[in-house]
């Protein structure tokens, strides 16, 4: 599906056996099957999103677009990441409030 991210790519000048590990692993995860490749990236924006990897996002994005996905796509998306990572603040915050 692509290159390893930057940071993942570097580890091969230091461990080379680790980053053939993440290489195949890479290739196990981005092979598409039973998802095609728009929606395997759509995914990945929003995981990304999630974790608050903003460059990802961009780079993801980009490739989502270059495989077909519209922007009404990644906004569908993005608002899903919202919406389960925010369920973390919800279930959090019932804390504030437990009586048991």
């Amino acid at each position: 599906m692509g290159n390893l991210p930057w940071f993942a790519e570097k580890m091969s000048a230091y461990d080379p056996a680790y980053h053939k590990m993440l290489e195949q692993v890479a290739n196990l995860a981005l092979s598409p099957s039973a998802l095609d490749r728009k929606t395997m990236l759509l995914i990945l924006v929003a995981l990304d999103a999630s974790k608050g990897a903003g460059q990802g996002v961009k780079v993801l994005a980009g490739q989502a677009r270059q495989a077909g996905a519209s922007d009404d796509e990644i906004k569908e998306a993005l608002r899903l990441a919202y919406y389960v990572s925010g369920m973390d603040t919800v279930k959090a915050s019932l804390q504030a409030f437990d009586e048991g």
